[in-house]
């Protein structure tokens, strides 16, 4: 489905940096040891190169549409790249020569996730049902993101309506992790951290109903940012399970998450569960190392989850969340260990909810009101045929679930019981962050596994989302940053630690997981295929 893109062959691409963990890996090019700097925000040097006047937005635009040619045919991240990124650029460096004012996304590509409809373009869900549809109308966040001088570089593959947590369940095709690329990037959103990972786009938006953000954030090595419910309007976002979906942000940095969470956050008519609370200014958090006390995050009260470190998770994964914890530490953060009685308790009550909400959303495509239709002699028919067709096997095995915990003789015992289990996480995260100003704990299990390892074992598959699920449950915000590397690939495997803040202290979360970034040594984050990519 990929557009075809075919720019000057004489092009020159903006640097990258080449990052490794100096401990393990040694980069092909080299096997000195060199410093590495901190990562840098893609969203601010770019501001700064375009008023500085070093370089123009069509330049910036023609680096990132020849990284996407040549890298696209092995990761396939992007189900539609637009025919108008150039023509954007354009209108922006127009701007820039008569002097008018830009708004903080000037020039800044930004990959988004093929269930957030963006107008003109295909809008899918990565599910034959909706193929070829294009939406009349922006998503909230795209029209805000269109507003600050964001352009939308192309659609991102996921798993078929955000169920799945490898895009495997995509209609279309798979994507592959860049750091390596026999195994999985994780998703549903995978598409879209691939693309920030791979340098194809400097941000993405993903959306996150049980750590879809989150999970893939942390197999391919970047920053993924799940709001508090409410943060983000849902208008244009098409459901999977309306009480637990949001609409989130990569980056390959804390601050270029923070800056693009800042740009989509706010109160929206359109969404009648989205907040009137006020959106704090993120990019206060987002000091230089040289504004650094040498206990910078002193007295911060840090609350590492016991039940996340226990049988189930991989070694690697335990011993990099533990020096994550350490680092902390270091900073000047107050580590306590805490314990979430419920914890084991979310993942089935998340998969009755999600399902049982997925069974109501998806009966709108029938083929009468949305998505193609199969044509048939009588109304009954034509609904079977169309949904039959159009939707894949994972899709309908969670319409099904759903389904059956909805009807009459099983209510009480599945999906009223999952409620009741909803409001008991609730108050452990209540009293865990009482006593915590965040709450630390891996992203995943494992690190990201081989492609079509769990593709016929949906439970295993399920299990990965152990992590993420309860944060979804009780409707708070999380991000996960890159921590450290385990052994895998060709080079290492990225690993993430996830935060957990109170509802609406994503300002916290920013600022802690900014130092910590910042000051982490040894390690950065490019993947090995970008080594031999300009």
């Amino acid at each position: 489905m990929l557009s075809t893109l075919q720019p000057p062959r004489s092009l020159s691409l903006l640097p990258l940096r080449r990052f490794r963990n100096s401990k393990t890996i040694v980069s092909a090019a080299s096997s000195t040891t060199s410093v590495i700097s901190p990562p840098q925000s893609q969203i601010l040097t770019t501001r700064r190169s375009l008023l500085s006047g070093e370089t123009t937005a069509v330049e910036i635009a023609k680096s990132y549409l020849s990284r996407i040619r040549l890298t696209e045919p092995q990761l396939k991240c992007f189900l539609h790249v637009s025919e108008n990124v150039l023509k954007d650029a354009q209108e922006i460096d127009q701007r820039i020569a008569k002097g008018e004012e830009l708004g903080p996304l000037a020039g800044v590509l930004i990959g988004v996730k093929d269930n957030i409809c963006t107008q003109g373009m295909p809008s899918t869900a990565a599910s034959r049902i909706l193929e070829h549809y294009r939406p009349p109308f922006d998503a909230t966040a795209v029209r805000k993101i269109k507003e600050l001088g964001g352009i939308v570089v192309g659609k991102t593959n996921m798993d078929e309506f955000g169920m799945g947590s490898t895009t495997e369940a995509s209609a279309f095709q798979v994507t592959v992790n860049p750091w390596d690329l026999s195994r999985v990037p994780g998703g549903s959103s995978g598409g879209s951290a691939a693309a920030v990972a791979a340098r194809q786009c400097m941000v993405s938006l993903g959306s996150d109903t049980g750590g879809s953000v989150r999970q893939p954030a942390s197999f391919c090595g970047v920053v993924g940012l799940k709001p508090t419910y409410g943060r983000v309007s849902r208008f244009g976002l098409m459901a999977y399970a309306s009480s637990l979906d949001v609409i989130g942000c990569f980056g390959s940095t804390v601050a270029d998450a923070g800056m693009l969470l800042h740009a989509i956050s706010g109160y929206d008519r359109f969404d009648s569960t989205s907040s009137k609370q006020d959106v704090p200014e993120f990019q206060s958090q987002f000091l230089s190392m040289d504004h650094f006390e040498s206990k910078p995050l002193n007295g911060v009260k840090v609350g590492i989850i016991r039940e996340t470190l226990e049988d189930g998770v991989d070694s690697g994964v335990r011993s990099a969340t533990q020096e994550a914890a350490s680092h902390l530490e270091a900073l000047g953060c107050v580590l306590t260990e805490v314990s979430l009685p419920s914890f084991s308790l979310g993942l089935p009550a998340y998969y009755v909810i999600a399902s049982s909400e997925s069974s109501s959303n998806l009966s709108r495509y029938d083929g009468v009101r949305y998505g193609n239709q199969v044509m048939a002699e009588e109304l009954n028919k034509l609904y079977e045929c169309s949904r039959g067709e159009g939707f894949g096997g994972e899709v309908k095995m969670r319409i099904l679930m759903g389904t059956y915990a909805l009807s009459a003789g099983y209510y009480d015992a599945y999906y009223k019981r999952a409620q009741q289990v909803r409001t008991l996480i609730r108050k452990d995260f209540k009293a865990a962050l009482e006593q915590n100003d965040i709450l630390i704990s891996p992203a995943a299990p494992s690190a990201a596994y081989k492609i079509g390892e769990k593709k016929d074992d949906p439970l295993a598959m399920y299990a990965g989302d152990i992590m993420t699920v309860n944060v979804n449950l009780a409707g708070l915000p999380a991000m996960v940053l890159p921590c450290g590397l385990v052994e895998g690939g060709p080079s290492g495997l990225p690993v993430g630690l996830q935060m957990i803040g109170a509802a609406f202290d994503e300002e916290k979360l920013l600022k802690v997981g900014h130092i910590f970034e910042q000051t982490l040594k040894g390690s950065s984050f490019v993947p090995p295929l970008l080594a031999n990519v300009p």
